[in-house]
């Protein structure tokens, strides 16, 4: 019976235990990696600043005399079909009947969708969750898991070099930080 209740306990923690955090700089190539370290400070004072991410081109890169990185849309092809678990903010794109987000944009820090700039295409990712997700506030972090893809993604809101295709989704909880 001790056994019995020990390989319960073992396996109730295997099918709760998530995928190891994939970081944001893991979507850059290592050429990028390097400019973003040795870029100047970028001013979010530009008269973009009042815009919203809801606007039509919200998330798109404009070319504002930025350094190149800042536009940059190379992948990481070994990332391409990796399971990830990626941790980021939602910008929403479309709801099921019930409300919850189905389509989002995650994008690496809060209030992306409003700063100028906004992040680079490699540091977008399209999340599609047919299941859906209530998002209370998109300034409330996230992790969401699933299988990437290095895929080209253009709409009116944002150019995305990758897309997830969610298997889970979650708010983050104090318990994991």
């Amino acid at each position: 019976m001790r056994y019995l209740l020990l390989v319960l306990l073992l396996l109730s923690g295997i099918a709760r235990a998530e995928l190891p955090e994939t970081d944001w700089l893991d979507l850059m190539p290592e050429e990028d990696q390097r400019a973003l370290e040795q870029m100047p400070e970028i001013s979010h004072n530009g008269p973009e600043g009042s815009g919203t991410f809801d606007s039509k081109g919200g998330l798109k890169q404009q070319d504002k005399g930025l350094p190149a990185v800042m536009y940059s849309a190379k992948t990481v092809p070994g990332m391409n079909g990796k399971k990830i678990r990626l941790g980021g903010y939602p910008v929403p794109l479309e709801t099921n009947n019930a409300g919850r987000s189905t389509l989002f944009f995650l994008v690496p820090y809060p209030g992306a969708c409003i700063h100028v700039p906004p992040p680079p295409p490699n540091q977008l990712v399209l999340v599609r969750y047919p299941k859906g997700i209530a998002l209370p506030d998109i300034y409330e972090p996230l992790w969401v898991s699933g299988t990437l893809k290095v895929e080209k993604v253009s709409n009116d809101l944002a150019d995305a070099a990758y897309a997830l295709d969610a298997s889970s989704a979650r708010m983050v909880e104090e318990g994991d930080l």
